[in-house]
């Protein structure tokens, strides 16, 4: 229990850097456009150049992750996370900070999804719950301390200040996990398969009708998003006055919400149904987009109850959606399907913010003009949602298929230990 406490700790610490190097860009809107002389949509394709790299990668990690130690797995990746970050740091130009998004998303993409496998592979089924509720809570302790900070760090020194100190911390958090972290290789399956099969097993899950409407609202959840969030902070200082040391409070408010709202609203959708408590949260959904991307000049408790309200009810649709989700594919097929899903929802976050950077015009004020037309889209593609999830149905896992997995399947133990059946 103590060595898989600790394991824990450290998986939380890999999600907390590798979440607020993502996080944390967006916030700095206001201050990379005129230190980098550039406009909204140069910076929309700073936030998808690490969004894209990151799917790319993840759309080939369900081909070959599994067949790696996953300590030698995270090291790799956290290595590549931690000096992509550090370029971040080091970028004196636009171009250079494009490459280095690209650098940091090519590792960083898939951390999450193998932090998840992890904790798979090393707790047992009676406690995995409350384990992956622990590394997720990652999000919300990078909202409430992390993007404050580093909001602090840029104003007080300067941009490139937040990405020193955070890819300082996670090469510190890599060298702890090289010396502290056992081997992990039982869940590597003695069943030799040839590049052909695997690559024909991951494309079979999308003759499932099942699979490509998960997928769908997977595209159509991030697209009612990131479309807002990635100029929420321009708008924020441009359009409704906000100063930029402001901008902390509705990432702490925010995340501190959503810290107690999440797990209420998956217990909630325990208890009544997935698709009905996401229904209810879309469609609070909706209002306030359309409110907050059409913000002027407000008081800043309004402000702050606004985003607040806005982080609950969009990240509480995930809950529900993602529980769903992990239903479409029986279990020896689900660590592919995640990965597919991670990278569906990296890329399908760059193109949001790709286009939301298209249509916002920066005026020589710092006004953002046409964000409400991105709070449209946003709106559009959330009831959209609403058609698609009541076309999801569990995968059924009859004793056919139950027979035709490999004759030897590792167990899911803790940490380093293997039963074979």
């Amino acid at each position: 229990m103590k060595n898989e406490k600790l394991l824990l700790a450290l998986l939380a610490a890999v999600q907390f850097t590798n979440i607020l190097d993502f996080v944390i860009m967006m916030p700095l809107g206001p201050q990379l456009m005129p230190a980098l002389g550039i406009v909204p949509r140069q910076f929309g394709l700073v936030i998808s150049a690490y969004t894209f790299s990151a799917g790319a990668t993840g759309l080939a990690a369900a081909f070959f992750l599994d067949r790696f130690n996953r300590k030698t797995a995270l090291l790799a990746l956290y290595l590549g996370f931690g000096l992509g970050t550090v370029a971040c740091a080091l970028a004196p130009t636009y171009h250079w900070l494009v490459a280095a998004r690209v650098l940091t998303g090519a590792f960083g993409g898939v951390l999450g999804s193998l932090v998840l496998a992890i904790v798979g592979d090393a707790v047992p089924e009676g406690r995995r719950g409350q384990a992956i509720g622990i590394v997720m809570g990652a999000f919300s302790v990078a909202s409430v301390l992390g993007i404050p900070f580093g909001l602090f760090l840029a104003s007080r020194f300067s941009w490139h200040l937040p990405f020193f100190v955070l890819g300082g911390l996670s090469l510190l958090v890599w060298a702890v996990i090289y010396f502290v972290m056992p081997s992990m290789a039982g869940h590597i399956s003695s069943r030799v398969t040839s590049p052909r099969e695997r690559i024909a097993d991951v494309l079979g899950l999308f003759r499932r009708s099942s699979v490509r409407y998960a997928l769908l609202l997977t595209a159509l959840l991030v697209l009612g998003q990131f479309t807002v969030i990635s100029f929420l902070s321009p708008s924020l200082v441009g359009n409704v006055g906000f100063t930029v040391g402001q901008l902390g409070y509705v990432y702490l408010v925010g995340g501190a919400l959503t810290f107690f709202t999440s797990p209420l609203i998956g217990r909630l959708a325990d208890r009544h149904g997935k698709v009905l408590i996401f229904t209810i949260a879309t469609v609070a959904t909706v209002p306030v987009l359309l409110i907050i991307t059409r913000l002027t000049p407000t008081p800043l408790p309004i402000v702050l109850t606004l985003t607040a309200a806005m982080f609950a009810v969009m990240g509480g649709r995930y809950v529900p959606a993602t529980a769903l989700a992990t239903t479409v594919v029986p279990p020896w097929q689900r660590g592919s399907f995640m990965s597919l899903n991670t990278s569906i929802q990296q890329l399908a976050a760059g193109a949001a913010a790709y286009l939301a950077g298209l249509i916002v015009v920066q005026t020589s004020t710092g006004q953002l003009l046409h964000y409400e037309v991105v709070g449209y889209i946003a709106a559009a593609a959330n009831v959209v949602s609403l058609l698609v999830i009541r076309r999801i149905q569990p995968a059924p896992v009859p004793a056919a298929d139950a027979a035709s997995t490999p004759d030897k399947v590792v167990v899911n133990t803790p940490l380093s230990e293997q039963v074979v059946e």
